[in-house]
Parts: C-alpha cells; sequence; structure tokens
C-alpha cells in the first residue's frame, strides 16, 4: 500500500522540527528554519500546521496517549496489581519517548500552552489517585506524587545511561521509596506496597506490607500494658525489615505489630 506523500511530508516536518527544537529550544527555533532543513517553503509548513504551537502539540501527543491508554489499562485493577501496572507502564513511556521529554526539560514554560498542560495534570492526578490507592492518607499521597517523579525526572538527567539499565534503576528506586520486598523472580507487576510511613493516623497497613502480616489492633493504639508477646519469624522478619529501612520509628513498629516497644526492641537487639 502507498504511503500517502501529505503523511510523509507532516511525517518529515515533525522529525525535523523535533530535532531543531532538541538543538535549540523551541523559542529559538522558526517555521523558516524547520523549512529550510526540509527544502519547503513556510506556507508548505503552515499547510500542515497552522502555527508553531500546534507543532508542539503533535509532538508530544503520542506520549500523552500512551500514558492515558496506560491508565484506562490499570484503572480496573485490584489496588496493588493497578499501583504496580502505573509504575512500571509510565517508566516504559518515559523510555519510549525519550527526545520529547528532552525537548519539554529544555522549554518546561511550553507545557503551559493550550490544552496540554490541562490534560497533563489530568493524567498525573489519575495516576497519583492509582498508585496511592482508595482511602490513602496524606502520607500515601505524597509517597505516590514522589513515585510518579521518580518514574520520570531520571530520563532527562540520564540521557548516556541505556533503557535496560536505566529502567531497572528506576523501578529499583521506586521500589525502595514504597518500601516493597523484593520479588524473587525479580519481576514488579503484582507486588505490594502502600508507603512505607504512617498515614494520617495509626500505620494500619504498614506489617502487612512488609510480611503478609495482621494489621495493628482496633483503634490504632498500642498493645495494653501487660507482659509482652512473642513476635513469630516472620513478624520478626518484617521488623527488622521496617527498621532497617529506616522509615519506621520503633513506636511505630509496634504500633503495626499490636506489640509493645519493649517487644520490638528485643527482636531488634537479638542475634
Amino acid at each position: 500500500m502507498t504511503a500517502d506523500p501529505a503523511d510523509d511530508t507532516r511525517t518529515r516536518i515533525l522529525r525535523a522540527a523535533l530535532d531543531l527544537f532538541a538543538e535549540h529550544g523551541y523559542q529559538r527555533t522558526s517555521l523558516r528554519q524547520i523549512g529550510e532543513r526540509l527544502r519547503l517553503t513556510k506556507t508548505a509548513i503552515l499547510y500542515h500546521f497552522p502555527a508553531k504551537e500546534h507543532l508542539l502539540a503533535a509532538l508530544i501527543e503520542p506520549l500523552l496517549a500512551d500514558l492515558e491508554r496506560l491508565l484506562d489499562a490499570a484503572q480496573g485493577q485490584p489496588t496493588d496489581q493497578a499501583r504496580w501496572t502505573v509504575l512500571e507502564g509510565w517508566v516504559d513511556v518515559m523510555l519510549a519517548h525519550r527526545r520529547p521529554l528532552g525537548m519539554l526539560f529544555h522549554d518546561i514554560a511550553l507545557v503551559g500552552r493550550g490544552d496540554t498542560y490541562h490534560r497533563l495534570m489530568v493524567i498525573a492526578m489519575r495516576a497519583n489517585d492509582l498508585i496511592a490507592g482508595p482511602d490513602a492518607g496524606r502520607r500515601e499521597r505524597v509517597r505516590a506524587v514522589q513515585a510518579v517523579a521518580a518514574c520520570s525526572d531520571p530520563i532527562v538527567f540520564f540521557t548516556d545511561v541505556s533503557d535496560e539499565v536505566l529502567r531497572a534503576d528506576m523501578l529499583d528506586g521506586v521500589r525502595r521509596l514504597l518500601v516493597t520486598p523484593t520479588p524473587t523472580d525479580g519481576a514488579l507487576t503484582g507486588a505490594t506496597s502502600t508507603g512505607a510511613t504512617p498515614t494520617d493516623g495509626p500505620p494500619t497497613d504498614a506489617a502487612a506490607v512488609l510480611g503478609g502480616l495482621p494489621a495493628a489492633p482496633p483503634g490504632g493504639g498500642r498493645r495494653r500494658p501487660g507482659r509482652p508477646r512473642a513476635l513469630g519469624r516472620e513478624q520478626v522478619e518484617a521488623a527488622r525489615r521496617m527498621h532497617e529501612a529506616g522509615t519506621h520509628s520503633v513506636d511505630a513498629i509496634a504500633t503495626a505489630l499490636g506489640v509493645s516497644r519493649a517487644t520490638v526492641y528485643r527482636h531488634l537487639t537479638a542475634p
């Protein structure tokens, strides 16, 4: 099937525009320069793109469309699966659009033009909600925003790092941010995470996140005074992971496991 010459010309214009925007910046690149590179008149370019802003929108469109498809795919999934579908997919989309992202990094104010900014904000808010999960507290929501940044920002700062290496580093970083146990098979999809620090209230789910353990007692308070109960092996391992991660105080660990501080200290200091 023969390609439409108009489509081919449009593709060439977009490719040249991206090259020139990356080299000189959006503001310092004129339609005349784009035309000269392609041996086209300015009128020929305006036939396909009535204004330079339309070039920018067309270059960003594939990135936005891919992110929207990703969020649509994750929308109906269980919370934990949706979280990692978004995070892994977000990294993959960012890597697939490294050049346009580099252009935006140098001319970030351009995102505010037209509907692009509003659309990008809607995408970001949807991603934050899916990562944080339903009924998330303030700290989970903060971690969700940080997680999106961890899956985006390194793309424009480490342009000399290969996709494969950068992807592994970024996902490792966001996993550490959310304090998810490292899966034995190296796969991240389906891993559980809700944020490492306590929410606005007591950390009702930290123990479950780090070891499949029961949450704190109803009411979120500490265990009542009395003889400290012993912890099971899995609970001890979870407590040590929480402590070594540096994201939970002994008080927070005791609350999450429903035991006294003395019990936590005893197991943390045991060989």
